[in-house]
């Protein structure tokens, strides 16, 4: 099934005179030597200017919208080899709860971010969260194209329709992809390291998990930017919608984890993946500690690349140490 035959979304539609970049041909023979070097134009980025990037200052929306037109990689999905995966390896692939939700949550989060950037009035910032958009389409395609390779059958998608508050909108997309993104990075090196996905498979999604990164590396410099340019009473307000997003995010996340073998202990497919992942793709299951220090580890070494002046997104990492130290004293104490 390929989620994506009929798909008419274009970024240009919600953001006049945004032009997609330009993409290299599709080839049957590819260049190894131009994918490296796009892949390592991809994960690592300084601005040559010396000096601070002050939260809300131009010079700090300029290396923000620079570093994700710098690391733009120009490749594409229509020539990514699927590999022929061994019948048992394909059937625990296929059996993941992830499939339909993460498709889902792209064709959201595309519309979103597009509905978002056309609100706003600097080019630049616009530009780049048009560019946002325009490549969770590309990850809708991936996905699509993998749907198609392994037979994996999806729930009809639903009609996605632009909210009426496109601020709160992108406010969801983006604290949701800054919390699922952490957890995916461990659980795909865990994936890896289990040989659920083999090799050939590592491959072809390293760049989409790479660009994740991006991503929430632009939306964590986004919302310092956007604060600290609002003038108070819109800061207040601005900090009122971030809390309730916050909450919002909890209480889905929550409410999803409720509904979890609701019928007679099958795992329905949700996008609460972090709290059944690991026993998907580790034959023997993780220690929960193990599998937060693996997904902080994971979570450095994909933005170790980057400019150290701009900033990480910090709240689930926090957390993530938080409980780890938490659960360390504990055992000292034991």
């Amino acid at each position: 099934m390929d989620a994506d035959a009929t798909d008419a979304f274009d970024v240009a539609q919600l953001v006049p005179g945004f032009r997609p970049p330009p993409q290299p041909q599709p080839t049957l023979g590819h260049d190894d030597a131009q994918l490296a070097a796009a892949d390592a134009r991809m994960r690592h980025w300084r601005d040559p200017v010396a000096g601070p990037l002050v939260p809300g200052s131009d010079r700090h929306g300029d290396a923000t919208c620079r570093m994700f037109r710098d690391t733009f990689n120009p490749y594409r999905p229509a020539v990514l080899d699927w590999p022929r995966l061994e019948p048992a390896v394909r059937d625990r692939i296929v059996a993941l709860p992830i499939w339909d939700i993460a498709v889902q949550t792209e064709g959201k989060a595309r519309l979103r971010m597009a509905a978002y950037a056309g609100t706003l009035h600097d080019p630049a910032m616009r530009d780049a969260l048009a560019l946002n958009a325009w490549e969770e389409q590309r990850h809708k395609d991936v996905l699509a194209r993998m749907v198609a390779a392994y037979g994996i059958d999806l729930a009809p998608e639903p009609v996605h329709h632009p909210s009426r508050d496109p601020e709160w909108a992108y406010l969801v997309t983006g604290y949701s992809e800054c919390i699922d993104s952490f957890f995916a990075f461990g659980l795909f090196e865990l994936a890896r390291r289990s040989g659920l996905f083999p090799p050939a498979l590592v491959d072809t999604f390293e760049p989409v998990m790479q660009e994740e990164c991006r991503h929430i590396l632009l939306f964590a410099n986004w919302a310092a930017w956007h604060r600290a340019r609002l003038s108070f009473p819109r800061r207040v307000r601005f900090e009122a919608k971030v809390a309730a997003v916050w909450a919002f995010l909890a209480w889905e996340r929550i409410g999803l984890a409720r509904a979890i073998d609701v019928d007679g202990g099958a795992r329905p497919q949700d996008n609460n993946f972090t709290l059944h992942g690991a026993q998907s793709v580790a034959d023997n299951g993780v220690d929960v500690r193990d599998l937060l220090a693996l997904c902080l580890a994971e979570n450095d070494r994909r933005f170790a690349g980057y400019d150290e002046r701009l900033l990480r997104p910090r709240t689930v990492p926090g957390l993530a140490r938080l409980v780890l130290r938490v659960a360390g004293l504990f055992g000292r104490r034991r």
